[in-house]
């Protein structure tokens, strides 16, 4: 993998980052383990980043993709499309939202993109509300409301973009107060912010912040927020790039946690529904939806053989119960892994939902992030044979563990052992 590596170094930008000081080449996978290029075997902890949300080589994925490339795999929107309309049929029922339309795109990026699109030119605005410490995706109006330093590598944007308080439970200001009282703050500091402004088009949130290592605000938040927004009629656009499709185990969607009394006016997703295809999408009632003037297409967004895996990955997942799952086999884990933490000085806070859980590391004796511990600890869990993912705010402190939703218990316990053994290795 030297020479891989060297090669890629030749070709490749230097920004493009890769994991662990001897890069990993994942040559194949199956169920919730893959394998390198050397014939070592892991368990895979984060799919992807969370995006082989089944399993690695599902039967009836890979099934439905060899069929659909053996009949045709791409024709662009401008031809009647079957397996997307069938997609898209299934996911509007699913999003909630009333008189729904779906428009596919390659990835959560180009989804936000367009959700942006659509906000701002819907209502005439160009201010967007973030949230602290998000990140919704790399091209430059993604960036451009990116509330994290490590993933925002320009100021220059063709969005107003204010920032608002709230997706950080346990750092910040308000980090002392209660939950009652903590929403209670970010709420007032909303409406203070909105005096101060012209309206806002909308506010864009990831109900769990993924890059920003899986934080979260006190449930109940965003419906409140979204109180206050519908008294200007700014809109709310809930990024369910990450916490879509029954991750969080409670729920299908992660804006359900906050008890708001409806859905989101445009949902984004990705990720998980292609199980690996390159799928992302937008969902907005028809009067959002329909309100661009211009001719739009999309040459890759919902091509046949993508759709044709999205549409067996959903059915395999609602026919199993993948979020009941996540929520049978991700609520002992993570009460394992918070019993592990309370015994070592450096872990400060686990924290998640189902299987998307993040393990906070400070110096110990402190609250500074390590950056340096989570490298070291997403090494030592590679050598024994476990793949996890890394994230946090200014800081990557955190260690992200997404895994499909397949995993079985004692796959859980495996991969929490090996976890437990890397922390206190480095600490």
């Amino acid at each position: 993998m030297t020479d891989l590596h060297a090669r890629h170094k030749a070709v490749m930008p230097d920004w493009l980052a890769l994991y662990y000081k001897d890069p990993l080449e994942i040559t194949h996978g199956e169920g919730r383990h893959v394998w390198d290029g050397d014939g070592k075997k892991y368990l895979d902890f984060f799919g992807g980043i969370l995006t082989t949300m089944t399993a690695h080589a599902l039967p009836e994925v890979a099934k439905a993709v060899t069929e659909q490339a053996g009949r045709i795999l791409h024709s662009s929107t401008l031809y009647l499309n079957r397996p997307m309309v069938e997609l898209a049929e299934k996911i509007a029922q699913l999003s909630g939202i009333p008189d729904a339309r779906v428009f596919f795109t390659t990835s959560g990026t180009e989804a936000n993109d367009t959700a942006l699109l659509l906000a701002t030119t819907y209502r005439r605005s160009n201010q967007i509300l973030a949230m602290r410490n998000s990140y919704h995706g790399r091209s430059f109006s993604a960036v451009g409301i990116t509330g994290n330093r490590s993933w925002s590598p320009t100021s220059l944007s063709p969005l107003g973009t204010l920032y608002v308080h709230g997706g950080v439970r346990t750092r910040g200001p308000y980090a002392h107060l209660s939950d009652a009282e903590f929403i209670a703050a970010c709420v007032e500091d909303l409406k203070d912010l909105l005096g101060h402004t012209r309206p806002p088009a909308a506010l864009i949130a990831e109900p769990i912040q993924g890059v920003g290592g899986f934080t979260s605000p006190p449930d109940g938040l965003y419906a409140a927020f979204r109180d206050v927004l519908q008294e200007q009629g700014i809109l709310w656009i809930a990024d369910e790039v990450q916490t879509g499709w029954g991750r969080t185990g409670d729920h299908f969607w992660g804006w359900q946690a906050h008890g708001a009394s409806g859905p989101p006016d445009i949902l984004t997703f990705a990720k998980g529904i292609g199980n690996g295809m390159s799928i992302g999408g937008v969902v907005a009632r028809a009067e959002i939806m329909n309100c661009l003037d211009a001719n739009s297409i999309s040459t890759f967004g919902g091509t046949q053989i993508t759709m044709a895996a999205g549409l067996a990955n959903l059915s395999y997942l609602l026919e199993h119960d993948l979020q009941g799952n996540a929520r049978r086999v991700g609520g002992p884990l993570i009460e394992r892994l918070r019993a592990a933490g309370a015994q070592l000085p450096g872990v400060r806070e686990v924290r998640g939902r189902g299987l998307m859980i993040g393990v906070e590391l400070v110096r110990p004796g402190t609250d500074e992030a390590d950056p340096h511990a989570a490298a070291a600890v997403l090494e030592a869990a590679r050598e024994a044979g476990l793949l996890i993912g890394k994230g946090g705010g200014h800081n990557t402190s955190v260690l992200r563990i997404a895994p499909p939703l397949t995993l079985t218990a004692a796959e859980a316990e495996e991969g929490a052992a090996i976890l437990e053994r890397a922390l206190r290795s480095v600490q």
